[in-house]
């Protein structure tokens, strides 16, 4: 279900509500002693992130990102690489797969 952002026309308050697709909006600010209208407000919602291979986010970053990723301790995977083959690519920087 998706969370919606609303914004009250009498107070200002800005909130958020879980509710269905399928349920109508909220017509009432929700404070306590306001009963101010509620308008829906156009929001970007949820970025989603895709981690792992398989993803272009992941397979075809840039080199420097890649650097600074496996710097950090993730160990970015190119495409059509499966987890068995990492660190199998020759480079002594990177460790050896743990069994």
């Amino acid at each position: 279900m998706p969370t919606y952002e609303y914004e009250c026309l009498k107070c200002g308050r800005i909130f958020d509500e879980f509710q269905s697709i399928t349920a109508p909006p909220v017509a009432n600010c929700p404070r306590e002693g306001c009963g101010g209208e509620a308008k829906r407000r156009f929001s970007p919602g949820a970025g989603f992130i895709f981690k792992g291979s398989g993803f272009y986010s992941t397979d075809y970053r840039s080199e420097s990102y890649r650097k600074s990723a496996k710097a950090e301790g993730a160990t970015p995977q190119p495409a059509g690489a499966s987890p068995s083959e990492t660190g199998k690519s020759g480079d002594s920087s990177s460790p050896p797969p743990k069994d």
